[in-house]
């Protein structure tokens, strides 16, 4: 993502700094103290960000610390550490970032020279590169919220200054980069997944599986021995069993009806065995564009690379799941329907403090207005029907009111003074509890009478608040432990029809994330649908030119 260009006075007055800041006395100064100055120089010319312009300070305080002693070279030559480091930029590219972010290329010809000049230069781009992939190693390449305003997670911050600290005080560089990366097992198996199907890339592919009427298990068509051949190259089918079909090669058999069962299980796909659009457009996506999809993955895994709540409840908008662990236990799992991709849901992190028994629904204005107003308009019975109040406003002194006592033409969406809300009972758009984890969004957990939806393999319909497919069973085991509350008590609170708040006597963390890859702890490799087209917005930012962010599958 483009990023903001500094002001011609800012780029002065760093350029007087370097001048006044870094100045190592001249019958001091090594000839390769003196080239490492004129690096600073020339790169204060050149900044186009803030981060940039810290980053250069930070190194001018640095050297001056030291009298502007080299810290990667001598007047001999690179040292150790100086190749060792030289490596691992090079090799950025096996954690999913790229090696000419960090000079990379410049910096592999400059190793050998013992021209105090390029000695030098060799200087600043390892001190310069060594800071950029440690920060971007720790906490991704992108601000978040600069790619996605819906984005609300903050990466943690390196500390660049303690960081070279440690370097001059003599830690190798292995030693002072390790732990930088998540330290968590899904990021090491997801590496792994990039590597493998960058091999795949580079191999090729077998042709597309074309259009045409959905495949069912039992058919004879000419298209079923592409389909073997995009199973065996997504690993889904071995060679071995797609050989088994030669006999009769246009018959949808058993062996490959399994196949892609396993396929679409693994994207998230309706376990049915036909191919229909959804299946083949995921059968059809390259492996070029799966590595794309495992880069902007990764880049997320920084993002959130602190440690993991000890107890935590974690959704993926992107799965439509909900599951809760207890230290690297998954102890908890449940269904979800999230925001359509007109409402979509944000990421964020809230602790969820109490839950709400029998909830009354206060209608959002924008549905009051937008979607309730036009049928009270057609019939002001509407509420009642759907045991709704109508209520004078939204302060606490606000009074009921006959919804049959209003001149409605007079009442607009834009203009619409009351509150509506919905009583508690079974056909609460909230269901039976609402979990509450209190933010600015007004995101909160919920049951719902929309059973049927839970069945669904796509489950993206809400207004931006998450429905729980078990949401009596998340009571029971959210409280377990607290007072007497069991399920038959939950049960018993409900049957009572009165809205009760219960607090937690254990707030428990809810991170809201969307990831569209990964690799389960049983080393499947799982995709999904770029259903919110994050996965595009991201990679255009991550990667820019190199990106092919349109190809990059959606629904």
């Amino acid at each position: 993502m483009p990023r903001m260009r500094l002001s011609t006075p800012i780029l002065s007055a760093v350029f007087a700094i370097s001048l006044v800041v870094f100045a190592i006395p001249s019958a001091r100064a090594s000839a390769v103290a003196e080239s490492l100055r004129a690096q600073m120089e020339k790169a204060a010319t050149q900044l186009v960000n803030e981060e940039d312009a810290g980053d250069l300070a930070l190194l001018m305080r640095f050297y001056q610390t030291r009298g502007g002693e080299p810290l990667w070279v001598s007047d001999a030559g690179a040292s150790a550490d100086a190749y060792k480091l030289a490596e691992i930029l090079a090799a950025a590219d096996l954690e999913g970032l790229d090696p000419d972010d960090y000079g990379s290329a410049a910096i592999q010809p400059l190793l050998a020279t013992s021209i105090p000049d390029l000695l030098g230069q060799l200087e600043w781009r390892l001190s310069h590169g060594v800071i950029q992939y440690a920060a971007d190693l720790s906490g991704g390449r992108l601000e978040p919220r600069e790619v996605d305003p819906e984005l609300f997670v903050y990466p943690r911050d390196l500390d660049k200054e303690a960081l070279l600290a440690r370097l001059a005080d003599g830690e190798s560089v292995e030693a002072a980069l390790s732990g930088l990366a998540p330290r968590n097992e899904g990021y090491a198996r997801l590496k792994a997944a990039l590597a493998d199907y960058r091999e795949r890339a580079r191999q090729g592919e077998p042709p597309l599986l074309p259009e045409g009427d959905t495949l069912d298990p039992g058919m004879r068509d000419a298209r079923v021995p592409l389909l073997r051949a995009r199973l065996v190259a997504s690993s889904d089918m071995t060679p071995a069993q797609a050989a088994a079909g030669a006999d009769d090669p246009q018959l949808y058999g058993a062996e490959l009806e399994a196949a892609v069962k396993r396929f679409q299980a693994r994207h998230g796909l309706d376990e049915d065995g036909r191919i229909g659009k959804n299946s083949r457009a995921a059968l059809n996506t390259s492996a070029a564009e799966r590595v794309q999809q495992i880069l902007v993955n990764l880049e997320r895994l920084r993002w959130i690379a602190g440690p993991r709540p000890e107890r935590v409840i974690e959704v993926n908008l992107a799965d439509y799941t909900l599951r809760i662990f207890e230290g690297e236990a998954e102890v908890f799992f449940s269904r979800v329907v999230v925001g359509a991709p007109f409402h979509r849901t944000p990421v964020f992190r809230r602790d969820m403090t109490y839950l709400v028994i029998n909830p009354y629904w206060n209608v959002p204005p924008s549905i009051a207005g937008k979607e309730l107003l036009p049928k009270i308009k057609k019939n002001p019975g509407y509420l009642a029907e759907h045991n709704y109040e109508l209520l004078s406003g939204w302060s606490d002194s606000a009074t009921l009111v006959d919804p049959f006592s209003v001149d409605w033409s007079k009442v607009s969406a834009s203009r619409f003074p009351y509150k509506i809300r919905q009583t508690p009972g079974d056909g609460n758009a909230l269901g039976r509890v609402k979990f509450m984890l209190p933010n600015e969004f007004n995101i909160y957990l919920h049951d719902t009478p929309s059973k049927n939806l839970f069945a669904r393999a796509q489950r993206s319909f809400s207004h931006g608040c998450i429905r729980v497919a078990r949401p009596l069973d998340l009571a029971a085991f959210l409280l377990e432990g607290q007072d007497d509350w069991v399920a038959e008590t939950i049960e018993a609170a409900i049957a009572t029809n009165q809205q009760r708040i219960v607090s937690l006597a254990r707030p428990i963390a809810v991170q809201i994330d969307y990831h569209t890859a990964w690799v389960d702890a049983d080393g499947t490799l799982q995709f999904r649908f770029d259903v919110y087209e994050r996965d595009r917005t991201l990679a255009a930012a991550l990667l820019g030119p190199r990106s092919t962010a349109e190809a990059l599958p959606a629904r």
